[in-house]
């Protein structure tokens, strides 16, 4: 994948997070508790475009952030 988009992408999540005022511990484990085996580092590293995402941590990423798709993947 495009490294401009992945950081685009994980910029969108971020500013997502922290509009939804949760931690990245935070997230991670709500990720968990949805069954993705997933770190306070692996959302980290997602946010700064250096890990990709898994189609069930974008899904639940969605409903935990309380967004759309549109807005997670917005590259504008």
């Amino acid at each position: 994948m495009n490294a401009k988009i992945e950081t685009k992408i994980g910029n969108n999540i971020r500013r997502l997070r922290e509009k939804a005022g949760l931690t990245q511990e935070q997230v991670a484990a709500k990720l968990q508790i949805g069954g993705c085996d997933i770190t306070r580092s692996a959302v980290a590293k997602i946010e700064v475009g250096q890990r990709h995402l898994y189609p069930d941590e974008i899904l639940l990423l969605k409903e935990i952030l309380k967004t759309s798709y549109e807005e997670i993947f917005a590259l504008d």
